[in-house]
């Protein structure tokens, strides 16, 4: 078996921006676990989690490193031999520091800085100033990505409508420029290219426009990011359009930890393994792994072991499943399929060729509006239990037991509530008294398990994570907690006559893709909270 990697660059970018901010003792242990795979770059996903001159609303109360801290991070990972390299947005993805008014006049829309605006360019002045201090590394990731409505706010107010692949192209060179000052070479996500020229990113036929592709200064290199495809010639096609764009281009995949807390390595894994060597026959220099951490953080980046593992494996040509197996247990003392058993609470009934995060829209459907019961096909709560027995065997491993922990607990969890909601709208129908005073049992057990799981996830990200962002699992978890006890007590008073009618329960449902009564039984990903748990919260 070979044992170095075929790439230049080969490393991982871990976002600690979504609530959970990777506390040093846990980036040291990433460094020390990525390292010994040979992993030789990390990228840390920071939108204003870090400390700059002069803004001290910039990622207040959000756990943001200090100078002090990214400074250790930045010697460890050196002494490591891996390069450090900040990863930091200049332009969207900063509706951290949007609520602020510090930062009102700085805006366009949404999250997106107002480009040509000089109090934007001293903003990320202050953002080189500081990265510049703390990384040894004259490589940065500047973001730029999904910026979708730029021009369109406050630019529009004040410029009136202009061409807004040009706007970008303008915002690029005085961000370069700012950069360039500091000795950095720039490295920034591709999409708005391809977004602004074809409407859509992943168009394999997209014309860029020349006189764009003449603009792109010379010290930004592009980072074609995709993490949706298994298809190793979907890559190769999007490849070749960007070296078209922009030589050099870099290639990030992602290692699926963003749609809820259960990691999608089985996905993770087919999808890396085309990409990567996809990247090899293309030639391909500079490759990364991402992380993310959408819609709260709540699933740990260590459950994502044996991906990191596998697609270490896959960067040095190593592709036979069963040696890459019994390697991972002769490294890590613990059986490359008993870690893959993270992947059971997204993936209850078997393994999915697609993402679904039923472990999470299923703990947060709502017991009586049930805007996901469509999603459950009447088998959950069996299958969650399976998988709770299943876990029970490894919640004693002395490195990653509280991993295993956490998810038997919110198995069990989910094998009451997995179908709670579905069950009481039907006992309620039938106005069955002895199945009502079964299903209050229901919710009384299940207010149980979920302070067990409560605790055990709470011990798995005061392990891993600052306490700055858990405020928002408190808040989830407990709110879910009050529902339930809510929900129960209103079937007590439903079942001794204090109440006539629940109102919620009395109402027809619809299904939540948008199909009316034809609803969809399959399993699909649902990550974004407050969709899922009501249709009562308003944007304003």
């Amino acid at each position: 078996m070979k044992d170095t990697v075929m790439f230049r660059t080969f490393g991982t970018m871990v976002d600690c921006s979504r609530n959970a901010v990777m506390n040093v003792k846990s980036i040291r242990k990433w460094i020390d676990i990525t390292s010994d795979l040979g992993y030789n770059t990390l990228m840390l996903y920071t939108e204003d989690t870090y400390e700059i001159d002069d803004n001290p609303y910039f990622g207040y109360m959000r756990g943001r490193y200090s100078r002090k801290e990214l400074k250790e991070i930045n010697d460890y990972a050196f002494s490591r031999g891996m390069e450090l390299i900040p990863c930091i947005q200049t332009l969207a993805h900063l509706n951290g520091i949007v609520r602020w008014q510090a930062y009102k006049e700085h805006v366009d829309t949404a999250d997106i800085l107002l480009a040509g605006d000089d109090k934007v360019y001293e903003l990320i002045e202050h953002m080189f100033s500081s990265v510049s201090e703390c990384f040894t590394s004259r490589v940065i990731n500047i973001g730029m990505d999904e910026a979708h409505l730029i021009g369109r706010g406050r630019y529009y107010d004040l410029h009136g409508a202009r061409d807004r692949s040009q706007i970008l192209i303008d915002h690029l060179k005085r961000v370069a420029e700012i950069g360039k000052r500091y000795g950095f070479t720039i490295i920034m996500w591709s999409d708005m290219f391809f977004r602004l020229a074809a409407g859509d990113y992943y168009v394999e036929n997209a014309q860029i426009n020349e006189e764009i592709k003449k603009q792109i200064p010379e010290n930004v290199q592009l980072i074609y990011w995709d993490y949706y495809s298994t298809d190793k010639d979907h890559y190769y096609n999007m490849l070749q359009i960007h070296q078209k764009l922009k030589k050099d281009t870099w290639f990030a995949g992602g290692l699926w930890s963003w749609m809820g807390f259960a990691p999608h390595n089985g996905y993770s894994i087919n999808a890396a393994s085309a990409a990567l060597q996809s990247c090899r026959e293309h030639g391909i220099q500079d490759v990364v792994l991402t992380l993310w951490g959408d819609s709260g953080g709540e699933c740990s980046k260590f459950a994502l072991l044996p991906s990191l593992f596998y697609a270490s494996e896959i960067a040095k040509g190593n592709t036979d499943p069963v040696k890459i197996k019994e390697m991972f247990k002769e490294k890590y003392k613990i059986s490359f399929d008993d870690f893959m058993l993270l992947d059971l609470p997204g993936t209850p009934g078997g393994v999915s060729d697609r993402i679904v995060n039923p472990e999470k829209y299923l703990l947060y459907n709502d017991c009586f509006t049930g805007l996901l019961d469509s999603t459950v096909a009447g088998q959950e709560n069996t299958q969650y239990s399976v998988c709770a027995e299943q876990f029970k065997r490894m919640t004693d491993d002395e490195e990653w037991g509280y991993l295993f922990t956490a998810a038997q607990t919110l198995c069990e969890v989910l094998s009451i509530k997995a179908e709670l909601g579905v069950n009481t709208r039907k006992i309620y129908a039938a106005k069955n008294r002895s199945a009502l005073k079964e299903l209050i049992t229901d919710y009384q057990e299940l207010q149980e398990k979920l302070e067990v799981f409560y605790e055990s996830y709470r011990t798995q990200w005061f392990t891993e994570n600052k306490p700055h962002g858990f405020d928002v699992q408190d808040i989830r978890l407990g709110g879910l907690m009050m529902r339930i006890r809510s929900c129960r007590e209103r079937l007590q008073m439903f079942l001794d006559g204090k109440i006539d009618v629940i109102e919620e329960l009395e109402e027809k449902q619809l299904d939540f893709s948008g199909n009316g009564e034809v609803f969809r039984k399959e399993a699909v990903g649902f990550n974004n909270w407050p969709e899922i748990i009501t249709a009562n919260v308003m944007m304003w």
